[in-house]
């Protein structure tokens, strides 16, 4: 058969890493808490968060937990509260992971 152009070489790298970063990115409200987070000067609240958006409280923690997994955010409880940031290099990470996937240069 006939070819249209050559054959890519398939990318054959370990991205399973990169997976789970863009999985939690994929999510609106995730991305909407990254959003929040990063712009805060300060530890964020699970109940201000939750104020936010039209979800309960639960449903908010389970994102939460979900960027905690992927270490995109990280939090610690005062008392009965939930305080979340940005993770230390979450930036970063996110940059390397699409780097990663989408190279800007591509070796010849």
């Amino acid at each position: 058969m006939q070819r249209c152009a050559p054959e890519p070489a398939l990318f054959a790298g370990e991205l399973s890493a990169e997976c789970l970063l863009f999985h939690a990115l994929a999510d609106p409200v995730r991305l909407r808490i990254i959003a929040t987070l990063a712009r805060s000067s300060s530890d964020v609240c699970v109940c201000d968060l939750a104020a936010g958006f039209d979800l309960k409280q639960s449903t908010i923690s389970h994102h939460l937990k979900i960027l905690k997994e992927a270490a995109l955010v990280s939090g610690q409880r005062r008392g009965t509260w939930g305080l979340y940031r940005l993770a230390p290099g979450a930036r970063e990470r996110i940059e390397s992971a699409l780097e990663r996937a989408l190279p800007l240069a591509v070796p010849a």
